[in-house]
């Protein structure tokens, strides 16, 4: 038989897989469709978020609701450095996120999180925000590369010693990126950016995501009594209009992790000044529409490198899916030829800088999603055993021959 392993004060030892209790990795959901979207179907238990956005975007409302829909019954934490208890208790009336279980602590000193966490033995922990939590161990200055690191490890450690779920707040810089070390991103489990869209439209992507996919979109609006979500964006990233579409509108079929998103994107040329060719595009990679505007110049002879380029996405959404390359081909054309773009179209397809059209991820539920909206003409890549659910171009000049043709 095999001895038994001996018990050294300090030590610790690898566990057989089999001995591991699989209960400790369930899902808790969060109450919050868009949210539970994000993340894979809710939180793990035992996971480390940290939610990023800008100042005034709605990153606390977003988690005091949370602390009211989530569906456990176990205590909720609300620690916060940056506000007073009446001003939480102000909000959360606002909010309708009063319940019962849920506690505040507003405190930035890391001693007295870590005492708080062990005597209410919570089952999710909000950190609002990690850069204010400080702990004399680290050094002098709250908010320094050292502070945050030493905190969110510390922090992250009780959470999954505890199978509790922590959810850090961070600020952002100008550039848009998390405030702080990157070694606080490699200690989480997720990482989730908060961003404003146009208007009071917010979208939640995860950029990081241990447990689930970085594919899925969460879109929300702000209204007066906090964000709300919205399962049927169409009304929000589509124009909806009487008679033709103006030039340099065109509809994209879009695939965002489960979704299918409709968009309208629009672009503007103008020719440069002073021989000066500029793009201005800030929710499409400028770098992108320069290349598709390049291969449509090789593909068609239009000119287009004397003209200044402006893209814009209804809605304000930021696009990064390669499906959108077609649309944003189909736009460019139709805003430079001064042509619009059958009103009944929607396009996808990803573009070669060779002008072929390659095939992009589930267009058959693209295209159907389409026509349920009532676009009849849907153009994507030629793809092998597909019926006739979509116009096929192998190339982006076919492509444009079918559209005006």
């Amino acid at each position: 038989s095999r001895s038994k392993r001996p018990e050294i004060k300090g030590e610790s030892y690898s566990l057989p897989i089999k001995s591991i209790d699989p209960s400790s990795g369930t899902r808790i959901l969060s109450g919050n469709g868009e949210l539970d979207r994000v993340l894979g179907g809710g939180f793990m238990r035992g996971s480390a978020i940290l939610l990023g956005g800008e100042p005034g975007i709605g990153k606390s409302t977003l988690l005091l609701q949370l602390c009211a829909s989530i569906e456990s019954a176990g205590r909720l934490l609300y620690i916060s450095g940056e506000e007073s208890p009446a001003q939480i208790r102000m909000r959360a009336d606002r909010l309708g996120a009063l319940k019962e279980g849920l506690e505040v602590l507003c405190t930035s000193e890391l001693d007295k999180i870590i005492s708080a966490m062990n005597a209410v033995r919570p089952i999710l922990v909000v950190i609002d925000s990690i850069q204010t939590v400080y702990s004399p161990d680290a050094g002098i200055v709250p908010g320094s590369a050292n502070q945050v690191k030493y905190c969110t490890l510390e922090l992250t450690e009780w959470a999954k010693n505890h199978d509790a779920i922590i959810v850090f707040v961070a600020h952002v810089t100008k550039d848009g990126f998390i405030a702080g070390p990157k070694a606080a991103e490699h200690i989480v489990d997720a990482v989730l950016a908060f961003e404003q869209a146009e208007g009071e439209l917010r979208a939640l992507r995860a950029t990081k995501n241990r447990y689930g996919s970085t594919d899925e979109l969460g879109l929300y609006r702000m209204g007066p009594k906090g964000l709300e979500e919205i399962t049927d964006p169409t009304g929000i990233l589509l124009v909806r209009r009487a008679g033709e579409l103006p030039p340099g509108a065109a509809v994209a079929m879009v695939h965002e992790g489960s979704r299918i998103l409709l968009v309208e994107l629009q672009a503007l040329t103008v020719p440069a000044k002073a021989g000066l060719t500029r793009v201005y595009s800030d929710r499409v990679d400028a770098s992108r529409v320069a290349r598709i505007a390049a291969v449509l110049e090789k593909q068609t002879g239009i000119k287009l490198s004397d003209q200044d380029l402006y893209i814009n996405v209804a809605g304000g959404l930021r696009l990064t899916e390669p499906g959108i390359d077609l649309a944003l081909a189909a736009a460019l054309y139709s805003a430079r030829t001064n042509q619009s773009i059958p009103k009944d179209s929607a396009l996808s397809g990803e573009l070669s800088l060779s002008g072929e059209l390659r095939p992009v991820r589930q267009m058959a539920k693209r295209a159907k999603a389409a026509k349920a909206l009532g676009f009849t003409r849907t153009l994507g890549p030629v793809e092998q055993g597909a019926g006739k659910e979509w116009l096929q171009a192998p190339t982006l000049r076919a492509a444009i021959k079918i559209l005006w043709s």
